[in-house]
């Protein structure tokens, strides 16, 4: 494909360019680059473990972190060259691609969704409506149908809680919206604006503390997951675009070069330990939460950092749907591997 860059190319760089990977042995001036992630939670905490545990430095980045606001605004200032790499859902490079903008995915960190949790509103459950079945049978006052709350349409607790209810045949007896940060989500469930919040377990924690919401389907159990996916699955991932890329290879493998640190970082050491680095990133919800969140995501975290053809295919139902809109792509056309296998050779997990 036009622009990929393979293998050997990224190797080049590596003994042309290689200093940059010597965890910051160069001389250079330090580069400024941009990092964007959608929402403060930890799901995207390779980005600030990287940040707070000197990786990015250490590559030669004078890095930035900036908080899209939102998956889809992440994709946004990806797209628009003001950010160097961002993390999400899989489908935002795929997304781009769609629209002429050569999306990559560099780097997966997990190997399922991690925040496909529904949480409703406890004043519902207490009601009796203790099933997604049981919710789409439910109206609201005014007659509408339940509301469901992901961050932002077309972000990733939308494309994979519509794919479950889809596969249900409820997806269409709900309304969707999306309600951005984590407090402005917290928000909307605590004041009863919507009836169904889907993300992750922190904000289930916290609701669950605060009396607002419970459980009411867990996409992330794994035998759920498996039941209706079928195994692992690449659902988040660092990104960018090829022009990016193409504008400055070293600068793209120093990023990836401190987030793969920063993986590997993680894996070493406890939820505890990963809470204390990024806890300023996080601080939106209570140390328990997150710590019970970070304890989750390191069952679906892929410490490799592959997207394989086996995984790749079994996405291929999620992502390219009505839903999402997306045209089907190759493995070959999105994943940009070459980044990471350095990285992996100059930092041995």
């Amino acid at each position: 494909m036009a622009g990929h860059v393979t293998r050997r190319s990224a190797l080049t760089i590596i003994a042309g360019g290689g200093v940059m990977l010597a965890a910051g042995r160069a001389s250079a001036e330090a580069k400024s680059g941009r990092a964007i992630y959608p929402v403060a939670v930890p799901i995207y905490q390779s980005q600030f473990v990287a940040d707070r545990a000197g990786f990015f430095k250490e590559a030669r980045l004078d890095c930035k972190l900036i908080q899209g606001g939102s998956g889809v605004k992440t994709r946004e200032i990806i797209a628009s060259s003001q950010g160097d790499i961002g993390i999400g859902d899989v489908t935002h490079p795929m997304q781009l691609s769609n629209h002429g903008r050569a999306g990559r995915i560099l780097m997966p960190t997990d190997t399922r969704s991690s925040s496909v949790m529904f949480i409703i509103r406890k004043d519902l459950w207490d009601q009796g409506i203790t099933t997604l079945e049981k919710l789409t049978e439910w109206k609201r006052p005014d007659g509408r149908k339940p509301i469901v709350s992901v961050s932002s349409l077309g972000g990733t607790n939308h494309v994979w809680s519509s794919y479950y209810m889809e596969t249900m045949g409820l997806a269409e007896k709900v309304t969707w919206i999306g309600t951005g940060n984590v407090d402005t989500m917290l928000g909307s469930l605590k004041t009863r604006q919507v009836d169904v919040l889907v993300s992750s377990l922190s904000l289930l924690n916290d609701s669950m503390e605060q009396g607002w919401g419970t459980l009411l389907f867990d996409g992330t159990d794994e035998a759920i997951w498996n039941k209706y996916i079928g195994g692992k699955v690449p659902v988040t991932a660092h990104f960018t675009v090829q022009s990016t890329i193409d504008k400055d290879p070293p600068k793209m493998q120093a990023f990836v070069t401190a987030l793969w640190r920063a993986t590997q970082w993680i894996k070493a050491h406890s939820a505890d330990e990963v809470y204390d680095m990024i806890e300023p990133y996080v601080g939106s919800t209570s140390r328990g939460a997150n710590v019970l969140e970070i304890s989750a995501l390191k069952k679906v975290a892929d410490y490799q950092g592959t997207v394989d053809a086996a995984s790749f295919a079994r996405g291929e139902k999620v992502w390219f749907r009505e839903m999402t809109g997306i045209k089907p792509l190759t493995i070959a056309e999105v994943v940009s591997p070459d980044f990471t296998e350095a990285a992996r050779k100059a930092y041995p997990g």
